[in-house]
């Protein structure tokens, strides 16, 4: 017997962000299948919903795959309904499946076990801060959190700038959100002059912004009220 597919299916980042969030693609895939694997089931459920499913939310099969029960996980029991040959969906909590995200080790099962991956298009904070960043899309490199530890996250910082300058490529980070404010003025306070910083929050959201500019031109915009927003910190130096 065939194995099913697994599909990656992107959630959208912000609220009222469906539309700018799911292809036609989507709507043909969600419409077709009744079974995920699921970060949030919560936001899944409520994008399915939104996205048109006409499935009825009760017939749905999800499989809870968020952080308390990640650990025990019984991965015969996740991929039953791919092994018998059923196509399942993977959703994240928000964005896209697998990047910056524990969607990645459902889907390194699915390679293992000869199971084919269909990504589908969709949200990436970190692809779409880069797109309007204006900094170097050619190379770059995504590090995640910084250190929690303020020198820790300090002597990072200088790292990172230092190799922006020496490569010429795009720095990419997150933070907490509600550590948001810090790191932008660690950022300030650490940074040389010259280097370009750029700060992409609420992406897709009725109140997204992009502000890239050099640090010493930061240093002069009004204070951005960052914290509990999703952002996305760039650093470049050319």
């Amino acid at each position: 017997m065939a194995f099913g597919k697994l599909y990656l299916i992107p959630v959208p980042l912000a609220e009222g962000a469906e539309k700018a969030s799911y292809t036609l693609l989507h709507q043909e895939v969600i419409q077709s299948i009744d079974e995920y694997i699921v970060e949030n089931e919560k936001t899944a459920r409520k994008f399915l919903k939104l996205a048109g499913l006409k499935i009825a939310q009760s017939e749905l099969i999800i499989h809870d795959y968020g952080k308390h029960v990640r650990d025990k996980v019984n991965y015969n029991a996740l991929f039953n309904g791919l092994m018998s040959g059923k196509d399942v969906g993977l959703m994240s909590d928000a964005g896209s499946p697998g990047v910056a995200d524990p969607g990645a080790l459902v889907v390194a099962e699915a390679h293992k076990r000869g199971i084919q991956v269909c990504p589908l298009v969709g949200p990436s904070s970190i692809l779409l801060a880069l797109m309007g960043s204006g900094f170097n899309g050619q190379q770059f490199n995504f590090h995640g959190y910084l250190p929690i530890d303020k020198a820790a996250r300090s002597r990072k910082i200088k790292d990172l700038e230092s190799t922006a300058s020496k490569e010429h490529s795009t720095q990419i980070f997150i933070e907490t959100p509600f550590r948001n404010g810090q790191l932008l003025n660690e950022l300030l306070r650490t940074c040389h002059p010259n280097t370009r910083l750029c700060v992409a929050w609420n992406l897709t959201g009725e109140d997204e912004q992009i502000i890239s500019q050099p640090i010493a031109r930061w240093k002069t915009i009004a204070e951005v009220d960052l914290h509990k927003k999703p952002a996305i910190f760039l650093l470049f130096a050319s």
